[in-house]
């Protein structure tokens, strides 16, 4: 059924009590069934689009997941909502979809699956749980991402103890983090769709699980499925995500089910992740016998917060009206924050699209669906208006608002594939007089982008991700990162020469980073130059100084010094700050041994060996340790 029908009268929209949203990290709309895929397992999401509506041209307002889910969950594009790269926080006085449907009496549970969405990052709010906390890897350092299943149990034990209460309304927001990279195992050598397409089916798979869960208020529920932003196979040079705003990353599967909205209606029009709030809003404000939370202000109007979004209610499409014609916007200011490049804006209008940039673009899609004949030079006064019109939703600098993660979040997101640079060097490509559109246009820095994508990405191990590397910082000799990733390449494979050339030549780049440190003091050490490693030490505390992963290898430092009592003091402090660091554990065992207190390193190892995974290889050195305190 097309959005564009208007043979029947108008029925009214009957109100939804509950509202789901799932969002699906970098899922391209053309990998879903319902989209026409043919090799798709999307089943669950297939299934949506069968009882409800699908939105055949639905757009993300930034091809960066905290940017686009803060969009979806305001109703606001990046510049109000302030997020406009990972790690920025969105602005503390945005109203959320959470803050307006708890005002409403509503329960509200957000169950996150990745970093980019911690809670620090500020979507947190208005929900009365938010879980996002991540499971240990087996070393004892914090994940960055958890799977799919982990998301949907802890989602499921909400759930469920949300709707013995019959009275009670929920919103329940529940993000999967497959298929974004690494797709599956990149060393398998399996075609790199084929994996990618698995972990779509993945993720697809717990979504069924969910939608089961839900079968016993599904009649009164609104379900919301969409992607947050697509992803790049080669198309335009790009892989991965972020740099650009073509299409292939902008383009994704929004998906709507529940009452109101007939079975199988499809809507034409193009339309943006903003409008999820406002539709949503709209369909579950008539729920009846709910009434604001009487903690919160009583004379505050929620509905007001709704009056300047950016994104628009879709719900007369579900009746069979058509959509007013207007123009959409999207940005990315990852190539600014992350590597001093210029930003991108887009403003789609009617056919063509247009994308300002040191090298302005302009695209018929009515001809040109694949953004691949730039019309700029042709159609330069539409490429004029359009470009007027990108200035009115944003300026080519950021402004105000957060300027960057802070050294710990900036390496929590290097370590998913995204470049962030700390808060100090953001804010300064940020608040640089210099004009945006005067740095380097990201398009003539594609290979370097593409080169870094597949570095960031997971994608690349052993030898090629050491070659790989070697060509990006032969090619950008500042770029902090690649020379850390490669100083800690050069460490794995026992070539200290190099690696502390590598990391000096971070530091020398301005990456503020703990990590270069503890990498040189690794190298010190093996050099037997205790002093050096303890100056390195003692300079990646002054970078993180409450870091327990710091006070840690601090300890460990003193342990090898023969001051097993300052070992004791340091390992102990790292771990009541992380009773999860192992290897700190271990080494207090030992510390404790080597002081000859037998019962303490016994007590701590047998801690230890309560803690580690059943299949950790680290088993073993701890029952040797265990049998030579008895």
């Amino acid at each position: 059924m097309a959005s564009g029908s208007c043979n029947r009268a108008p029925e009214p929209t009957a109100s939804a009590r509950n509202l789901v949203l799932v969002t699906i990290d970098t899922l391209r709309a053309d990998h879903v069934g319902a989209y026409g895929y043919a090799r798709a397992r999307t089943a669950a999401l297939d299934g949506l689009a069968s009882s409800g509506a699908l939105f055949e041209r639905a757009y993300a307002a930034a091809p960066i997941t905290l940017p686009s889910h803060a969009t979806i969950l305001t109703g606001l594009y990046p510049p109000g909502h302030g997020a406009r790269d990972n790690g920025m926080s969105m602005s503390a006085n945005v109203p959320t979809l959470a803050t307006l449907l708890h005002a409403r009496g509503l329960r509200t549970g957000a169950f996150v699956a990745a970093f980019p969405l911690d809670h620090q990052f500020g979507l947190n709010r208005g929900f009365d749980v938010y879980g996002d906390r991540l499971p240990r890897t087996p070393t004892g350092e914090i994940a960055n991402e958890r799977p799919a299943s982990q998301v949907v149990d802890d989602a499921l034990a909400w759930l469920q103890s949300a709707i013995r209460t019959p009275q009670s309304a929920i919103f329940l927001w529940v993000h999967f983090f497959e298929p974004h990279a690494p797709y599956g195992d990149p060393t398998s050598q399996r075609p790199v769709l084929e994996r990618y397409d698995e972990e779509i089916a993945t993720a697809d798979r717990e979504i069924g699980r969910l939608l089961h869960a839900l079968e016993p208020v599904r009649r009164d529920t609104l379900i919301v499925a969409a992607g947050d932003h697509g992803e790049a196979f080669g198309e335009h040079g790009e892989y991965a995500h972020s740099i650009f705003v073509y299409d292939t990353t902008l383009r994704v599967p929004l998906l709507m089910s529940g009452p109101g909205i007939a079975p199988g209606t499809r809507v034409a029009s193009p339309v943006t992740l903003a409008d999820v709030t406002p539709t949503v809003s709209r369909m579950v404000y008539g729920t009846v016998g709910l009434k604001p939370d009487a903690t919160r202000d009583p004379k505050s109007d929620a509905a007001a917060d709704l009056r300047n979004v950016d994104g628009i209610d879709l719900s007369p499409a579900f009746r069979g009206r058509t959509l007013p014609s207007r123009e959409l916007y999207a940005e990315s200011f990852a190539p600014l924050v992350e590597f001093g490049w210029a930003p991108l804006r887009a403003v789609r209008s009617e056919h063509w699209k247009a994308i300002a940039a040191p090298k302005p673009e302009l695209f018929d899609l009515e001809r040109d669906p694949g953004e691949r004949t730039n019309l700029a030079e042709a159609q330069a006064s539409t490429l004029q208006r359009l470009a007027a019109r990108a200035n009115r939703y944003s300026a080519d600098a950021p402004g105000g608002g957060s300027a960057g993660p802070g050294a710990d979040a900036a390496e929590r997101l290097r370590s998913l594939g995204y470049a962030a640079r700390s808060a100090d060097s953001a804010e300064s490509a940020i608040r640089n007089p210099q004009s945006a559109m005067s740095r380097p246009d990201p398009k003539d820095k594609r290979e370097l982008a593409a080169r870094i994508a597949q570095v960031m990405s997971g994608e690349l191990t052993g030898a090629a991700l050491v070659d790989a590397l070697e060509t990006i910082v032969k090619d950008d000799p500042r770029n902090g990162q690649a020379h850390l990733r490669l100083g800690y390449a050069r460490l794995q494979s026992g070539d200290c020469e190099r690696a502390e050339r590598e990391f000096h030549a971070a530091a020398a780049a301005g990456l503020p980073s703990a990590d270069i440190y503890l990498g040189l003091a690794v190298c010190l050490g093996r050099h037997n130059d205790l002093a050096g490693a303890e100056r390195a030490l003692a300079e990646a505390r002054r970078l993180e100084p409450d870091s327990p992963a710091v006070l840690a290898n601090l300890g460990i430092l003193r342990a090898a010094k023969g001051d097993q009592a300052g070992a004791i003091q340091a390992l102990t402090s790292a771990l009541a700050a992380d009773p999860n660091l192992h290897e700190a554990r271990f080494n207090l065992a030992l510390a404790y041994a080597r002081s000859g207190r037998r019962a303490d390193a016994e007590a701590a190892a047998r801690d230890l060996l309560a803690r580690l995974p059943p299949a950790a290889p680290q088993r073993a050195e701890v029952e040797r340790l265990l049998r030579t305190l008895r």
